[in-house]
Order: structure tokens, then C-alpha cells, then sequence
């Protein structure tokens, strides 16, 4: 199996882990989360980390999605995947958002983790644009 992991600061990972819920069917176990709240120190954090990921098999592969490359969030999960010999099984991306990780729980179980990183993340940076609306101008603006 494939875990979707989504950590970040605050509230974030959970709330993107409602709305991929939402978006993507209520049962999905494989996708998990977990939050560095204010004033949490990092035993904290990683011992919640910890816990999440102990349904990880010794078959299964992780997508590790965090709010900041090089945040605390990321860095402290990133340790204890090492701790717990995950890190050759597990891919990491920074800089997440809601049609990237959803895209992601949708096609990974037809793609390997190296597809998900040329395919889905290329296309998720293409997926950014500027919406514009341009109001049309009617017949009584000219009175």
C-alpha cells in the first residue's frame, strides 16, 4: 500500500486532509495527518509522528506531503522515518497544495513513487494560475 502523509504548522495538514476526504471519498485510510501546533515542542511532534505512521508495513511506500521545504514539520519527520528505516521507501515534497495531494491519492496506486515525482508534481506547478474575471461592460454604464 501507498500512505499519502500530509504534515505541516498549525492547522493546515488536517484541514487539507478534510477536504482530500471530501473530494476523494470520506473512506480513505491510507491517507493520514498529523500538525505542529503552537507551543508543541519537537518530542511531542515526533512521538505524534511516530504513532501515525505505525500502520506502515514493512511492504508499503510513504508520500510525504509537507507545508515548507525545511520545516520543522518535514525536517522532524524526516527523522524519525530514518529512525524507523522508512526513508528508501518514502518520497517527500515541500510546498504542498489541494490539487497535488489530491491528484496524488487518486493516481498512486497505478504509479510508482518515481512517476509521482516526474508526472503529478510537474503538473501540479503547471496547475498554478492567476483567475481573472473581466466584467463586460452592458448598454446602461453608457447613461
Amino acid at each position: 500500500m501507498k500512505y499519502v502523509v500530509i504534515v505541516s504548522h498549525g492547522m493546515l495538514a488536517p484541514g487539507l486532509h478534510d477536504a482530500v476526504k471530501m473530494l476523494a471519498g470520506e473512506d480513505s485510510p491510507e491517507v493520514l495527518s498529523t500538525s505542529l501546533l503552537n507551543g508543541m515542542g519537537a518530542d511531542e511532534y515526533a512521538d505524534n509522528f511516530r504513532k501515525l505512521i505505525s500502520v506502515v508495513g514493512p511492504e508499503d511506500e510513504i508520500i510525504l506531503f509537507a507545508d515548507l521545504v525545511g520545516g520543522s514539520p518535514l525536517s522532524f519527520a524526516a527523522n524519525v522515518l530514518a529512525e524507523e528505516g522508512l526513508l528508501g521507501r518514502t518520497l517527500m515534497i515541500g510546498g504542498m497544495n489541494l490539487p497535488l495531494v489530491l491528484t496524488t491519492v487518486l493516481s498512486k496506486d497505478m504509479m510508482e513513487l518515481e512517476d509521482i515525482k516526474t508526472e503529478i508534481l510537474p503538473d501540479a506547478v503547471e496547475g498554478l494560475k492567476v483567475f481573472e474575471v473581466v466584467a463586460e461592460e452592458s448598454a446602461d454604464d453608457d447613461i
